[in-house]
């Protein structure tokens, strides 16, 4: 293997945290022997180019310096390639990288870790989900939750992981059930009114939320987490059970597995670790051994 390896690196993640991280993670390497080029880029389609063309050079790894969406990015890059993929958590989520058993926020146990891997050829292909062209590693999202997404986006203050906050407050109290078209594995169409609908490859979104805990990203499954019909009291008793996975027990709340899915629903968008993809209707198509990873 290539000692010459790839930072991709998002260097405002975290506000600001991705910078120093990838100073730190580029000097555990470079201890380790490694030669250490950064690519960064200006917005993410110049990004995404500068990692590709690292990836045709030849780069022994790209390693991916961020949160969610710098992970998403680079595993555009690294798809079908056969080139290592590795990950320094640095961003607010990290949901990938919990779905991998890195480290967070822990650049130089990561950068170690990775040399470690690299030097004594350690990796393993896990699983992924396509949506057209497009492919993640955690959850594809819709429902209350991505409209929670809409309205944060479309906020300009308050600033930061806040104005989320206040945008599902908002979202609240615009709450309704949302009449879905859920068809699994190409088998007839399931017609639910459904608060949200998770599909999962990896088990977390939003900073370690684990909507579809039993998700496991070597199985070649999905696990798909549908929050059916309930009210708003329903809702916010069931929803902070999402950072233990137990909310899974509640009668509101279905779990099915399949490798595909397409989900149908009117004015609801889709995100996928954390990264707008589009309007509903959109399938998703769970890809075994889809990357080589290079960690634990």
């Amino acid at each position: 293997m290539t000692s010459e390896i790839t930072l991709f690196v998002n260097p405002t993640a975290g506000g600001g945290r991705g910078a120093r991280a990838a100073r730190t993670a580029a000097a555990a390497l470079r201890d380790a022997g490694f030669h250490v080029s950064t690519v960064t880029g200006d917005g993410p389609e110049d990004a995404l180019s500068r990692a590709r063309s690292a990836v045709e050079e030849g780069t022994g790894a790209l390693i991916a310096v961020g949160g969610d969406g710098m992970a998403n990015l680079a595993l555009q890059a690294v798809v079908g390639t056969g080139t290592p993929f590795g990950l320094v958590a640095a961003g607010t989520g990290n949901d990938f990288a919990r779905a991998l058993g890195m480290p967070l926020r822990e650049p130089a146990t990561s950068g170690r870790m990775i040399a470690d891997a690299l030097k004594s050829g350690r990796s393993r292909d896990v699983d992924l989900g396509r949506i057209g062209d497009r492919w993640f590693g955690a959850v594809l999202a819709s429902g209350f939750d991505s409209r929670v997404n809409d309205r944060g986006n479309r906020m300009r203050a308050p600033l930061g992981r806040f104005k989320y906050d206040v945008a599902m407050v908002a979202e609240l109290a615009a709450f309704r059930p949302l009449p879905y078209r859920i068809t699994l594995d190409g088998g007839a169409v399931r017609e639910v009114e459904a608060t949200l609908v998770a599909v999962g490859n990896g088990p977390s979104y939003g900073g370690g939320m684990r909507i579809c805990p039993g998700a496991d990203l070597t199985d070649g499954l999905f696990d798909i987490t549908v929050v059916g019909e309930c009210s708003r009291a329903t809702l916010l008793r069931v929803f902070p059970r999402v950072y233990k996975g137990t909310h899974v027990d509640h009668p509101v709340v279905t779990v099915m597995r399949a490798t595909s899915v397409e989900l149908a629903a009117e004015d609801v968008t889709g995100y996928a670790d954390g990264e707008y993809v589009g309007p509903l209707p959109l399938t998703a198509t769970c890809v075994p051994g889809a990357v080589r990873v290079v960690g634990p």
